[in-house]
C-alpha cells in the first residue's frame, strides 16, 4: 500500500528546492548575503566614524561672532556701517555689509577683508557707497578667510 501523505511529502520538497533553485534560494546565496550586509556595515561604520574624526576631531575649529552696532545715514550715496566682529587672535576674517532703503531692497554692498589681530574683539566703521538714500545699515554675514 502507498502512503498518499508521504509521496505528496517527497513533491512538496521537490516543488520547494526547484522553487529556490529558480528564485535563487540556495544556502550559498543565504551566506553570500550575509556577507554582503557585514561588508557594507563595516564599510559604513568605517566612513562614519572617519567623518565624526574630520569634523569634530580634526583639529581645533577657530570661533567667529558678529553684530550689528549701528549705522548712520551720510548722504544719499554713502552711510556709516557699524559692526563688532569677535574671533581668536590671528584670525584673517572678511565681511559683506549691505545698506537697504525704505523698501527693504539693497541698494549698498561691500565685501570688506579684516586683516589678522591680536584683538579678540573689534568695532569696525565701514562707509558703504549707495545708490540711492538708505534708512539703515546692518552686517549681511562674516567668514573666516
Amino acid at each position: 500500500m502507498t502512503d498518499p501523505a508521504g509521496s505528496a511529502r517527497i513533491s512538496d520538497a521537490r516543488a520547494d528546492a526547484t522553487l529556490d533553485a529558480r528564485y535563487g534560494r540556495t544556502p550559498n546565496r543565504a551566506r553570500r548575503d550575509r556577507a554582503i550586509l557585514w561588508t557594507g556595515g563595516i564599510v559604513g561604520g568605517l566612513v562614519v566614524l572617519a567623518w565624526l574624526v574630520w569634523a569634530g576631531l580634526g583639529g581645533a575649529w577657530a570661533s567667529l561672532s558678529y553684530t550689528d552696532a549701528g549705522h548712520r545715514i551720510n548722504d544719499a550715496h554713502s552711510a556709516d556701517v557699524m559692526f563688532r566682529v569677535t574671533t581668536d587672535p590671528g584670525n584673517e576674517v572678511s565681511c559683506a555689509v549691505q545698506v537697504l532703503n525704505e523698501r527693504k531692497a539693497t541698494v549698498g554692498w561691500k565685501v570688506i577683508e579684516l586683516p589678522a589681530s591680536e584683538l579678540h574683539s573689534r568695532l569696525i566703521t565701514e562707509t558703504v557707497r549707495t545708490s540711492e538714500l538708505g534708512v539703515s545699515g546692518l552686517i549681511y554675514r562674516c567668514w573666516l578667510t
